[in-house]
């Protein structure tokens, strides 16, 4: 068996597939306001590169939406989400960006664990299509499993 990787510079990139309801959207959404560059595609899935990782939006309108919500540090965090991990100055243009392009946040930008072994920055949005995203990040990335 393989063990799990711990250092963040030897990761592997790894790959999400998500339903969405309309494919342009979708471009205009992770390749315009996210900034990821777009790769394959065709009539009905597009490939983006989300910070050297490859995601995959399908056309699939039935499967898309919003999921359950848990309690995570006094707000309802959408249990069924993806994300990145940025550095500290990333994560902040990333809020500026959201902010500029009018994105509506279900968790705004803040601070959360504060003081605590796991303390992130972080933020929660939805793309078109209800899938909802989180950009985190730590002021220590060695701090990303503490207990």
């Amino acid at each position: 068996m393989l063990a799990p990787r711990t250092n963040p510079a030897m990761l592997s990139p790894f790959h999400v597939a998500f339903p969405v309801h309309d494919l342009a959207l979708a471009r205009r959404f992770y390749g315009e306001t996210l900034g990821c560059p777009e790769g394959r595609s065709s009539p009905d899935w597009i490939d983006f590169n989300f910070y050297g990782h490859q995601i995959v939006a399908h056309l699939s309108p039935e499967e898309a939406g919003v999921a359950q919500k848990n309690d995570v540090d006094g707000k309802g965090v959408p249990v069924r989400h993806m994300g990145i991990v940025l550095p500290r100055a990333d994560w902040d243009a990333m809020a500026q960006r959201l902010k500029a392009a009018g994105i509506a946040f279900i968790i705004e930008p803040y601070i959360r664990f504060q003081g605590e072994a796991g303390e992130q920055a972080t933020m929660f949005f939805l793309d078109p299509s209800g899938n909802a995203i989180e950009i985190k990040a730590f002021a220590n990335i060695e701090m990303l499993f503490a207990k």
